[in-house]
């Protein structure tokens, strides 16, 4: 039987790939803040990833169980919507430290249990090779962090046999499209320089959620990842043809159009 630990295990992506790793044999240790009864293969653990003592007590927890994991897949992450301008330290902070901090914390306590031949999977975002949108950027500019971290973690670690690789998802049907939807509605109210703006941006963000996917599509594509013998670096899934469209144009062009159609 493998071993996989899964972060953000609770959370919709999350959830659905504990589900469909526990009904295939492996055995999965579910990292998350909130968790449920342990299930048959599934291995619930309580942990706040930004805490170092918490993922410290969480790699003890598996390391009482096993000496070896097979992979970690890292599904942990928020979504959040703000001004560059207007949102507060604190929440600037706090994004980067979920999104990026978390994943460096898993995967530096849990290296000692990963062998030649394990894997890494990282879910970034199908923004994080793309040219940020406005409002959206503090959200992208941390999965673009991530997606480097990530790079840089693959180069180092390759020379241990350990693969390391990135997914970057589209929308996918989970309560982060609901969460999406609400921190655009809190910013068009409380915006006071870009009220027009946000509001023509609201109908557009709309347009790119519509085309979601399934959060077990998601969970098939990454357990398929980490079975591959040997896993490239990126893999994308639901990417939006509009936002390709529009970053496959010169930088002059793109910010042209979005001038024009958020004034």
């Amino acid at each position: 039987m493998k071993d996989v630990l899964v972060t953000g295990a609770y959370g919709g992506m999350g959830r659905e790939a504990v589900l469909y790793l526990a009904s295939l044999g492996y055995r999965v240790f579910a990292l998350d803040r909130v968790i449920n009864d342990p299930e048959e293969n599934i291995i619930p653990i309580k942990a706040n990833l930004t805490s170092s003592e918490d993922v410290k007590n969480a790699y003890q927890a598996v390391r009482e169980k096993t000496d070896e994991l097979y992979a970690i897949i890292h599904f942990a992450g928020i979504y959040m919507l703000d001004s560059l301008v207007e949102m507060d330290e604190s929440e600037f902070r706090r994004i980067f430290d979920i999104n990026l901090t978390g994943a460096y914390l898993i995967n530096k306590a849990f290296l000692p249990l990963l062998k030649r031949g394990s894997r890494i999977l990282i879910t970034t975002s199908e923004l994080a090779p793309l040219d940020p949108l406005p409002f959206t950027g503090i959200y992208a500019i941390t999965k673009a962090a991530l997606d480097k971290y990530a790079y840089s973690l693959r180069m180092e670690l390759q020379l241990l046999g350990i693969y390391v690789s990135v997914l970057r998802a589209g929308a996918v049907k989970t309560n982060m499209l609901g969460a999406s939807t609400d921190a655009l509605e809190r910013f068009t109210e409380k915006t006071e320089l870009y009220s027009c703006n946000a509001k023509r941006f609201r109908k557009i963000v709309n347009s790119v959620e519509a085309r979601c996917i399934h959060p077990k599509i998601l969970a098939k594509k990454a357990v398929k990842i980490i079975s591959k013998k040997r896993p490239t670096f990126a893999y994308s899934i639901n990417r939006n043809p509009l936002l390709l469209m529009l970053n496959a144009l010169p930088k002059r062009t793109q910010l042209w159009i979005i001038d024009k159609v958020l004034k």
